[in-house]
């Protein structure tokens, strides 16, 4: 590299962003002031440092600055769509939403199973110059179910868990021995708890679906699973993180777990939160979800959760589906979602909803988020997720008060579909700052 050229990007790397409302809910800070960043990392918040002359400053007066946000569960469908470059508009739509990290499942084709594979997706990756990617390994070699994958190597390659995806395992056994693998070396298993007999139908058990003719998936597909999953990591020890909880009875249990003092924790998606099976209408392929779209009363109890803690993150649940895939009838059609640019709009409008401290909503996208990754982030434990002095420069800047209506077809991803079609959301993200450079910029 030119020795000038270096020099230039050195300087490039510095940035001030000024005026905005810093909110960081790790801390509890809330303060309108400054941010300083050089060399990736923050090296300033409120005062400057001596001497600091950064080559950018932001004017984020009227805005939030929050840490970058922190997804759990957004599929890139890569490997597998490289001719469609998946990767390049999937991770350009989580900067646009504001999402620094994020976490990808292991159902890609072929399936994270091999750590040439993962080295090669964290590779591609980095080189983007987007948010950062944490891989998922897969559980058992080709998710089937059967035998289980080299955890070690796997994690030496960059992955932060081992999960099925939405494959569940048919064997309580091979369940049993991949959670004490696991809990030996100190990994965590994400699992999405259904029974699998029980979770073949294409919407929620109830009324709706049976006035359209659907094949319904019961609660008891969750809480039977739940309640397998709960005794083996009380005879494992295995740290288990539960993947997309979808009802009322699955939230009473993991309530009941947590009490116990089971090493547990749990997300939601954006489309359980806020959404119920009514959004499916007329045979509406948008609301072909999984887990399908509960009641009103299971979407209240996953609420009252996430708010009080019992749930500990929000996820976008991401998942871009073409034309193809969705233009089909409803129990045809792929199910998923598009979600990632959807995730910090959806916890805003959460908060004013339903009356949840603003704090508490920030939390669920950022540092709790963080937190069910904990000592798999590695040196970044400490700051993503988080605005603190010397952690990384990862944080977005957000127009709280502007509004805007969802359209499918105006969205960064390559996904166009979600159920949140014509909805009004709060909260644009004006600049989304990675590793102290500016990612995105609307």
């Amino acid at each position: 590299m030119d020795k000038h050229y270096g020099l230039f990007l050195l300087e490039i790397m510095k940035l001030r962003i000024d005026n905005g409302r810093v909110l960081d809910p790790a801390t509890g800070l809330d303060s309108v002031g400054s941010i300083a960043l050089a060399a990736g990392r923050i090296i300033g918040i409120g005062r400057m440092p001596e001497g600091f002359e950064p080559a950018r400053v932001i004017d984020a007066a009227g805005c939030l600055v929050l840490p970058g946000l922190v997804d759990l569960a957004a599929r890139l469908r890569e490997p597998g769509h490289e001719h469609e470059r998946m990767l390049e508009s999937e991770m350009a739509a989580a900067v646009a939403g504001g999402v620094t990290s994020l976490v990808c499942p292991p159902d890609t084709d072929p399936v994270l199973d091999e750590p040439g594979l993962v080295e090669m997706l964290k590779f591609r990756a980095e080189k983007l110059h987007q948010a950062r990617l944490f891989p998922l390994g897969a559980l058992t070699h080709g998710l089937q179910g059967e035998v289980l994958t080299e955890m070690v190597e796997l994690t030496e390659s960059g992955c932060v868990g081992f999960g099925q995806a939405e494959v569940p395992l048919a064997s309580a056994q091979v369940l049993q021995r991949a959670l004490q693998y696991a809990a030996t070396f100190g990994y965590t298993a994400w699992l999405r708890p259904q029974e699998m007999s029980l979770g073949k139908g294409v919407a929620a058990s109830g009324a709706i679906a049976t006035r359209l003719g659907l094949s319904g998936v019961p609660v008891a597909a969750e809480t039977i699973a739940l309640q397998t999953i709960f005794d083996l990591v009380r005879a494992s020890g295995a740290r288990v993180h539960l993947c997309r909880l979808s009802s009322s009875a699955g939230v009473e249990l993991l309530r009941r777990a947590k009490a116990e003092g089971l090493s547990v924790t749990a997300d939601v998606s954006i489309n359980s939160l806020l959404l119920t099976d009514e959004e499916i209408g007329y045979f509406d392929s948008r609301a072909r979800l999984t887990p399908p779209l509960r009641q009103a009363s299971d979407r209240a109890a996953l609420s009252a959760a996430l708010a009080d803690g019992t749930i500990d993150a929000l996820v976008s649940d991401h998942m871009p589906v073409d034309d193809d895939a969705k233009t089909l009838p409803f129990g045809e059609a792929e199910p998923g979602a598009t979600g990632l640019e959807l995730l910090l709009p959806v916890a805003l409008h959460w908060a004013a909803s339903e009356a949840v401290p603003l704090r508490r909503a920030l939390a669920v996208v950022t540092s709790a988020a963080a937190g069910v990754l904990g000592p798999a982030l590695g040196t970044l434990q400490a700051s993503v997720g988080r605005l603190v002095e010397g952690g990384v420069g990862d944080l977005c800047i957000v127009e709280p008060d502007e509004r805007f209506e969802v359209v499918g077809q105006a969205l960064v991803s390559q996904g166009k579909y979600t159920p949140f079609e014509g909805h009004a959301l709060p909260g644009r993200v004006r600049c989304t700052v990675v590793a102290g450079q500016v990612a995105f910029e609307r």
